[in-house]
């Protein structure tokens, strides 16, 4: 039984990961981001999420190894508070209270009990740099308002701002100014670019800053591709810089090897550079990394590297420039054509991904499984150019096919429209391409929905579109002598005098189609397609429509544009009652008759969840985000809740998912993020001798788990099963693992061998009668040694109680282990 008090609204996925620079364990193992209002602990290896660290109230603008432990971890965040973590344990150490918004945080080694941070008191858009210092105290929540100002008139972006030379210097870039501020003279230099007025030099825009490590270095990078390394710049009229160019558009991000022998540049080509001893010739490339670059970190052992990129992705990249792991992230599009739908295969969640893409998005682990080209052309990534937009989508038939409609309208009257039906291949696991439609309609396409009732003979799929019409589309035979292939072909066209049709729906049972032209909604039999009865409230146009189920599926629901709720019987044929409520998202549960209703209000957004049959609520949440909610979707669970208060009933069997405008994916849930986690996942950030594989968890236990009552029964009758595997974690871990990161099979053949071997304190089987025993040993090879072999059994003074009775092996079981005595098993050394 779960309690009322634990339902809240949490952030379950979707926020970025390159909002800033990721940040690496000292040895490599970890890798650190933000993530909206956590910072996520990633292994390196695996690329799993293995903690989730959680306590702040607002967005993490910052994250830092502790210079002076680096198993801890220092985060600042908008809502004033730098916090202290032990990233092994996921556990919060320290709060410092700075009492204003932090931007970024940085700290280094030499500054002892103080982290410097980027703070706005005065103006918006005018930041300071400025020293905390923090305080030693026991307890655990601490006062730290010691500010000392360090710079004026700095960038918000922490890329902005260096410090160099372990600490003696801080670099600040922004606009056409490089400031430099020396903490032993507590001077501050600054160099100024030509401006803009200057045509010649009207791209000199700084756009980020790196020091290098041992040396008087500072790289600056520019909104005209340049990179310019400064010298001498401790005096205004003395000082040098040189111009390394390649990139063709702004350098989004600078980094220094860990010995500084090299300098990272990235940008919007979508290419590392690295300039080896910082010369113009001497360079490599790692392109082809899929989005724009926009932060580089470097480990402090410095054999990795990691890019952040413009969709929610962070690539690790080993030393030699080579690509070893890839953390995706839910990808941030413009805009959601196609809304939220679920993979009813995978349980994945479905939208728009990269250009031409649906992504399916793993909600359980918070990670894109895969990307489905849909368009299958090459993105050009061209401001002025109006690119081909994926508009709508629809799973069909329990996943297997999948409808997609793409256009592109350069003028009013040059409209290019294609539906295309993609078939499930069960060999390849994947999408396949079946029908291409051009021109399924004259005009935009509006909604698209399949039947889905399990008593439907044939697949149908219904678009409705603005010129007018609603097509069904029936699956048929492809004219193949074989009979083997099939098709979609036309088969019924409706129109209501010539109103524009926006959205179509089928009943659960299939039986009835409806389809809401402007402000009237039609009823049609999906048979004879005759129209059977019509709906007006003269109300607005039909934004959203939807069928009632199980109980409910009497009643047909829509929403209009002037902020009318509307209910009709379909068996009076009569509206049954309406509201006023100005829902933005409707969504109704598969597996319950309940109805999700999401209303925009002046102070955010509210659900209000309800059945068909009952006007009056069954929950209310207000302000459950302050942003408007585009989109919802139901995901039915795999393990049921057991809320037994009727107002939270309705997340027993489906679990409730929502995206706000800002593209944040949220939900309501009784537990956090970090509890989400599976223990397997959590221990492998524990375990640091051992190697962290699922195969380590299958095999390191094997043998407690032959010790099992289920176990023991097994063998008394002489025979050994192993337990199922189907409910074991580590095992559905071990599939997902890729193979490069387990290990080798010398390893692992020792210790599996070993595994299967029968132990000695095993319980014997049933035994059998000395008879018996007799005829086997005559009929046995080896019959004159097993005869000194007898079976005893040791008296005990506690004859009730069974634990204290030892059993020997029978001599059934001593002939089978003197067969694995003879079998030469000497190949396994050669491993």
């Amino acid at each position: 039984m779960v309690e009322e008090e634990g339902i809240r609204v949490v952030r379950c996925g979707g926020s970025e990961l390159n909002f800033r620079r990721a940040v690496f364990s000292a040895d490599s193992k970890y890798i650190f981001c933000v993530s909206g209002d956590f910072i996520k602990v990633y292994s390196t290896a695996t690329e799993e999420c293995v903690h989730i660290l959680q306590g702040h109230r607002n967005l993490v603008t910052g994250i830092q190894l502790n210079p002076n432990n680096h198993l801890q971890l220092y985060s600042c965040s908008v809502d004033g508070t730098i916090k202290l973590w032990d990233y092994i344990d996921g556990i919060l150490i320290k709060t410092f209270r700075v009492g204003c918004e932090l931007h970024a945080l940085f700290t280094f080694s030499h500054a002892e009990d103080s982290v410097f941070v980027t703070i706005n008191k005065e103006k918006p858009d005018v930041f300071q740099l400025a020293s905390v210092k923090l305080p030693k105290s026991s307890s655990q929540e601490i006062e730290a308002k010691e500010l000392s100002f360090v710079l004026d008139y700095v960038n918000q972006s922490p890329k902005c701002i260096a410090f160099g030379n372990e600490g003696e210097y801080v670099a600040a870039v922004r606009d056409f100014y490089l400031s430099v501020y020396f903490f032993k003279k507590k001077t501050t230099t600054r160099f100024t670019l030509s401006s803009s007025r200057n045509k010649k030099h009207a791209r000199n825009n700084f756009t980020c800053v790196t020091c290098h490590p041992k040396e008087d270095c500072i790289a600056t990078g520019h909104k005209d591709g340049k990179i310019r390394l400064w010298r001498n710049f401790d005096d205004e009229k003395k000082y040098t810089y040189t111009c390394l160019h390649w990139h063709h558009d702004l350098v989004m991000d600078l980094a220094f090897s860990v010995t500084g022998s090299s300098l990272l540049s990235g940008g919007r080509e979508s290419v590392l550079v690295e300039w080896r001893e910082a010369a113009e010739k001497n360079k490599e490339f790692l392109p082809r990394l899929g989005a724009t670059i926009e932060h580089i970190s470097v480990s402090p052992a410095g054999d990795l590297f990691c890019t952040s990129h413009s969709d929610n992705k962070i690539t690790i990249i080993h030393r030699n420039l080579e690509a070893s792991a890839v953390i995706q992230g839910l990808v941030k599009d413009r805009s959601i054509f196609t809304g939220l739908m679920i993979d009813p295969r995978t349980k994945a969640l479905v939208l728009n991904g990269k250009p031409g893409h649906l992504q399916f998005y793993s909600l359980q682990s918070d990670k894109q499984l895969y990307n489905l080209d849909i368009i299958q052309q090459e993105y050009i990534n061209d401001s002025g150019l109006i690119q081909i937009e994926l508009t709508k989508a629809a799973f069909g038939c329990y996943g297997n096919w999948l409808a997609t409609v793409e256009q592109r309208q350069e003028k009013e009257t040059e409209l290019e429209l294609q539906m295309k039906l993609w078939m499930y291949n069960k060999k390849t696991q994947g999408f396949v391409l079946n029908t291409k439609v051009n021109m399924p309609h004259e005009d935009h396409i509006t909604a698209l929905c399949f039947c889905n009732a399990e008593k439907s003979e044939s697949s149908t799929l219904v678009t409705a579109s603005k010129d007018g019409h609603f097509k069904v589309w029936i699956l048929t035979d492809d004219s193949d002598i074989y009979k083997k292939a099939v098709g979609w072909t036309c088969d019924f066209v409706g129109s209501y005098h010539k109103y524009q049709a926006t959205n179509c729906c089928f009943s659960e049972d299939g039986s009835l189609l409806a389809v809401s032209f402007e402000e009237i909604v039609t009823i049609w039999d999906s048979e004879t397609w005759e129209l059977k009865c019509t709906f007006c409230q003269r109300a607005g146009k039909i934004r959203h429509l939807c069928f009632g189920r199980l109980t409910c599926s009497k009643y047909l629901l829509g929403v209009t544009e002037n902020g009318i709720l509307c209910c009709w019987n379909l068996l009076s044929c009569a509206l049954e009652w309406s509201t006023k409520l100005n829902v933005r998202v409707m969504e109704p549960d598969p597996n319950s008759e309940n109805i999700a209703a999401i209303a925009q209000s002046s102070v955010g957004s509210d659900l209000f969840v309800f059945k068909p049959s009952e006007p009056r609520p069954l929950y209310i949440q207000k302000n459950i985000c302050r942003e408007e909610v585009l989109w919802g979707v139901f995901v039915p669970r795999d393990v049921p809740e057991s809320f037994t208060s009727e107002a939270y009933q309705w997340l027993n069997r489906s679990q409730f998912y929502f995206l706000t405008k800002s593209q944040s994916l949220l939900t309501f849930s009784t537990q956090s993020p970090e509890e989400k986690l599976t223990p397997t996942s959590k221990q492998l950030l524990a375990e640091e001798s051992l190697p962290t594989t699922p195969f380590y968890f299958l095999l390191g236990k094997h043998r407690k788990e032959q010790q099992n009552d289920k176990l023991n029964e097994a063998l008394e009758n002489e025979l050994v099963q192993l337990p199922l595997t189907e409910n074991i974690p580590a095992i559905s871990e071990l599939l997902r693992t890729p193979a490069h990161v387990l290990p080798s099979a010398s390893f692992l053949c020792s210790m599996f061998v070993n595994s299967l071997l029968l132990s000695k304190e095993t319980k014997s089987a049933e035994e059998h009668p000395d008879d018996v025993d007799m005829v086997e040993e005559k009929e046995s090879d080896d019959s004159d040694e097993e005869n000194n072999f007898t079976e005893k059994i040791q008296d005990t003074n506690n004859t009730d109680s069974e634990e204290d009775i030892i059993y020997q092996l029978s001599k059934s079981e001593e002939k089978e282990l003197k067969k694995f005595r003879k079998v030469d098993y000497s190949w396994i050394a050669a491993l």
